[in-house]
Order: C-alpha cells, then sequence, then structure tokens
C-alpha cells in the first residue's frame, strides 16, 4: 500500500523504562524505542541464557529502524515476521555452539508505524495495550499455559495471576522445538494513539484498569513509564520489570517545520551492547535513563543526600570525578568513533598496532617494527599453545596414575580384608574350613583350603547341608574349628534323639518270634487238647452206646422173660 499524504502526517516518538526488579540478580529484559520501532523482549534461560537471548532478538529487529520505513505495508509486515524467525535461529545457533547457553529464549512484542497504520508482531507473554480515546485495549494474546486455561473456560483472569504456572509460555523464540513465527497485525493508527509495550513482570502485577488510568492521565512520556515501572515493583512484582511507551504525532504541515528527532533508546540487558546498535541503525543510540528513586521514602532522601555529597566533593577536587550512573550513555556509530578517537585500540584482528617513535600508529605487516612485533606474537602464542599442550598431557597421565593407584590400592585392601576372613563349606564330601571369602573376582577365586574334617557332609541334617552349600562365614580359624565340632555334636545328640525314640529292628524280630512261639505252643496245646476230648468223646460215645445196647438187651431180656 503506498504511502498516503494523511500517513505522512503521524510521528512515533517513544521511550523505555527498565529495572532489574528487587529479586533478580541481572536483567533478562531488553528494549528498543526509536523513531519508526519499538520493542521489548523477556528473556529467559538463567543467569547467562535470558539477556543473551533477548539482546540478539533486538539485534535482530534494529533493522528496521531505518529499512524500508516508507516502504509498502505488507512488506514491512514481511520484513518484521522474518526478522523473528531470523532471531530465533541465531538463538539456537548460539545455544548450540555454546552448551552452557542450552535452553535459552525469549518473547517479543515489536510494534512499527509505517504508512499510517501499525504493524505489530508477538510471540510468548509479553503484552501490547493501546490507548486510544482513552479506552484501553489489549492489543496482544498471551502465549502461555494460563491463557490456555482461561480460553478452555478452567480459570479465571483473577486465577491465573496466582496460579503456580503462571510463568509457563507455550510459545516464544529459542532453544525448543516450537514454532517460532509470530503473531502479525496490522491496523490504522489514529493520532494521539498510546502504546505499551511491557513483560509480564509489569502486567502480571497491575490491573489492566490501572495501567488505564496512569496512561490517561500521564501525558509525559517517560514519567509514564517511570510510574508504571515504579507502581509494578511496589505491586510486589519479583521479575525485570520494562515498559515501551510509544506515541503517534500528528504533524500538520510536515514541511513547515523541521519535525524534532529523538535519540533512539535501548534499555535492559541490549544497553552492554548499545554500540553494536548503533552500527545496525547508523544513528546514535542511548541507553535508556534509569528508574527514578521514590523520594517519598526517608531512606531514599538520605541517600540522595549522601549522593549530593559526595558529587559537590567532586566539583571541588576532593574526590575523583566519575561518570554519573543515572545519566543515559550514548553510543556513536563506528564511524563517528574512529573520527572522536573514541576507539584508541582498532579492531585489526591479530595484526599487532605499533606505535613508532613519532607518536604515529601503524600497523602496516610490511613494517619492519610490525613484522618482529607478528614474530614475538606468534612465537609467544605458539609456547603458550605447547605449554598447555605438555600440561594438559601431564594431567592427564597423572590422572591416569593415581586411578590406576586408587583402583590397586582398593583392589589390595579388599583382598587383604578378604584374608582376614573364614568360612566353613562342603569340600571332599566332608565339612572343609576355607581361608577368605566364599566369591570369585575376574575369575580368581578370593580363598583357599586350610584344614579339612572327617565331619560327613552326607550324615548332617539338611539344615546343615544347605549351609554348607552357602558357605558358613566366621571371624577366625578357631571360630571355625569350634563351629565345625559344635556341628558334629549337634549331629551326634540328633543321632541320639532318633536311636532313643524309635526301637531297633533287632528287639522288635525278637519280640515278634517269642510272641509267635507262644502262640503256637498254645495253638499246639489247644491241638491237642482238642483232639483228646474229640476221642474221649468218640469213647464215651461208643460206651454209652454200648452200654446203650446192654441196657437194651438186658431190658429186653427182661421183658421178655417176664412175658413168658
Amino acid at each position: 500500500m503506498p504511502n498516503s499524504a494523511a500517513s505522512q502526517n503521524l510521528f512515533l516518538y517513544s521511550t523505555t523504562v527498565s529495572d532489574v526488579g528487587t529479586v533478580r540478580a541481572n536483567n533478562q529484559d531488553s528494549s528498543f524505542a526509536g523513531e519508526h520501532l519499538a520493542a521489548i523482549c523477556d528473556g529467559m534461560g538463567g543467569h547467562a541464557g535470558g539477556d543473551t537471548a533477548s539482546t540478539i532478538a533486538i539485534r535482530s529487529l534494529a533493522h528496521i529502524e531505518h529499512d524500508d520505513v516508507d516502504g509498502d505495508i505488507q512488506t514491512v509486515a514481511h520484513m518484521l515476521e522474518s526478522s523473528v524467525i531470523a532471531a530465533h535461529d541465531a538463538i539456537v545457533g548460539k545455544a548450540k555452539h555454546e552448551r552452557k547457553l542450552a535452553g535459552m529464549g525469549t518473547t517479543v512484542v515489536a510494534l512499527v508505524l509505517v504508512a499510517g497504520h501499525w504493524v505489530l508482531a508477538h510471540i510468548g507473554d509479553s503484552r501490547a495495550y493501546l490507548l486510544r480515546d482513552g479506552k484501553l485495549t489489549r492489543m496482544t494474546h498471551d502465549h502461555s499455559y494460563v491463557q490456555h486455561l482461561i480460553d478452555m473456560g478452567r480459570i479465571t483472569e483473577a486465577e491465573a495471576k496466582n496460579h503456580p504456572q503462571r510463568n509457563v509460555v507455550m510459545r516464544v523464540l529459542g532453544d525448543f522445538d516450537i514454532d517460532p513465527r509470530p503473531d502479525i497485525a496490522i491496523r490504522k493508527a489514529h493520532p494521539a494513539d498510546r502504546w505499551l509495550l511491557c513483560s509480564d513482570g509489569l502486567c502480571g502485577v497491575l490491573e489492566d484498569s490501572t495501567i488505564e488510568q496512569v496512561m490517561a492521565d500521564c501525558t509525559d512520556q517517560e514519567e509514564c513509564a517511570q510510574r508504571l515501572v515504579g507502581m509494578a515493583l511496589k505491586a510486589g512484582s519479583t521479575d525485570n520489570v520494562t515498559a515501551v511507551i510509544a506515541d503517534a504525532t500528528l504533524a500538520l504541515d510536515a514541511n513547515a517545520f523541521d519535525i524534532p528527532h529523538q535519540t533512539l533508546l535501548v534499555g535492559g540487558a541490549v544497553s552492554a551492547s548499545s554500540e553494536t546498535i548503533a552500527d545496525i541503525v547508523n544513528a546514535p543510540v542511548a541507553t535508556a535513563p534509569a528508574l527514578r528513586a521514590d523520594m517519598s521514602s526517608p531512606a531514599t532522601r538520605a541517600a540522595k543526600l549522601i549522593q549530593d555529597r559526595g558529587d559537590a566533593k567532586s566539583k571541588n577536587g576532593k574526590a575523583g570525578a566519575g561518570a554519573d550512573p543515572a545519566k543515559p550513555r550514548v553510543a556513536q556509530p563506528s564511524a563517528v568513533r574512529e573520527e572522536i578517537g573514541d576507539r584508541e585500540v582498532p579492531d585489526t584482528g591479530e595484526i599487532p598496532v605499533i606505535q613508532k617513535s613519532d607518536g604515529r600508529i601503524t600497523t602496516d605487516p610490511s613494517d619492519p617494527e610490525v613484522a618482529r612485533a607478528i614474530h614475538r606474537e606468534q612465537a609467544e602464542q605458539r609456547k603458550v599453545r605447547r605449554t598447555r599442550r605438555h600440561r594438559n598431557r601431564f594431567l592427564v597421565l597423572l590422572s591416569v596414575i593415581v586411578a590406576l593407584a586408587a583402583l590397586i590400592g582398593c583392589g589390595w585392601g579388599a583382598y587383604v580384608w578378604s584374608q582376614s576372613r573364614y568360612y566353613l563349606a562342603s569340600g571332599d564330601g566332608v565339612i572343609t574350613i576355607y581361608q577368605g571369602v566364599n566369591t570369585n573376582l575376574f575369575g580368581l577365586s578370593l580363598s583357599h583350603e586350610v584344614e579339612k574334617t572327617d565331619i560327613k557332609v552326607d550324615s548332617l541334617p539338611e539344615s546343615w547341608q544347605s549351609q554348607l552349600e552357602q558357605g558358613i562365614t566366621v571371624d577366625s580359624l578357631e571360630e571355625a574349628k569350634t563351629h565345625a565340632k559344635f556341628i558334629e555334636a549337634e549331629r551326634d545328640k540328633e543321632t541320639q534323639k532318633n536311636e532313643a525314640s524309635t526301637p531297633s529292628f533287632g528287639a522288635a524280630d525278637d519280640a515278634i518270634d517269642n510272641g509267635n512261639s507262644s502262640d503256637s505252643s498254645k495253638s499246639d496245646s489247644s491241638s491237642n487238647s482238642n483232639s483228646s476230648n474229640k476221642s474221649s468223646g468218640t469213647s464215651n460215645t461208643k460206651s454209652n452206646s454200648s452200654n446203650s445196647s446192654n441196657s437194651t438187651g438186658t431190658n429186653s431180656s427182661s421183658n421178655g422173660g417176664d412175658a413168658q
């Protein structure tokens, strides 16, 4: 879309304030406030990783400040998206080369004013708010776990602020297997539009109504940013807190007067490499103003009084003068730094810088002094490398020797201890006493036979045989002999007990034999008696039969006689 006349009258003015907060050891946020680009990146991934990731992201976006700012809206939108993806690739590459940075990442919120339109890129949980006609609207949708729960209707906005997983982001730039493409939005710009780009250290603790009131009441950009950051810290924010305020200003006649230009500002972690940003945008870059102290606190007023006295002493020459840490530092592009002599020692790679006797500085390799300096440096580097290589070899050899000595010492100590032990086990069918422990180490037996006993293993109960199969451990040879005698005594007791409770097979046979003989005599006597009785009975029968016959005959004779 080509630029219109109306769109040329809208200009962007922005400022930023970033503070490390009260808990963090370093500031992992990075911010950029320019005339065409405003951005904030909230880094994550530890002490070194977070600030590195956010700095890389700002460096990748900074060129948009002067590249094609008067171009087509769609072209700028594509440029913005491509720059975010390029930042992702750079972060991943950095993490692969430096493993201590593994897992680092950053959020991104970037805003560009082009041809009377806002182009907004967003990924992560940092936010962008638009204040238009006194009404605040959140223009980004958090890529976070709690926002997902809110969208699903599982929790409310109020519950999300105290949710234990409120810091978990689901989309972010960095060393993760996550889609790095940002959300891109294009919106028509209006005069007096005011934007707030902020990290979750601010929007995570301040209500939207509070943000709306401060942005509407504070007409001064820096005052607005200062107040929002200070209020977030007072509200208990435990994170880095960063805010960027960007206003769209209408110029009725852009050609009637010179439009004032602001100095580009960088805040947070990226401010440590402001010279790099100055080279990218080819313009001066200043560090963002520090958060102003709350002068309502007595302790703060006392500290300010001490600082003022120190400044007065510096002016009077009683103390060394120094740079004011609260004053923004301005970094010039490399061309300007060369002209003003800010780079005293130019970066010439491996070529040394030589100062001639006339005061002239040269790096010409054909100069004899430079050639000798190069030779000396190369010789020194070879010596350092050789010394380091020998030292490393010696350390490796020493480590191997120490490890072997420790291993041998441990092995010898274990063997000595094992030879102080004894155990009883079965050997050639009898109880045998062994010195050592009943195990093998790498095929080497740690015991040897000391003495055999005459106690046969198969004469023992099964319980003792099972123990001897495992080995009965004792502390000394005498204890081993005593234990063998104890086993033998226990065996004898068991044998005697069995003999006492169970009669011998010989006595039982005698008792059985005697019983059978007596019964046989009794049987024979009974048989004889029965036979005698039977004979007697037969005799008696015959006698009775004879008597009966005689009697009958007599009676018959008698009767016959009578009859006669």
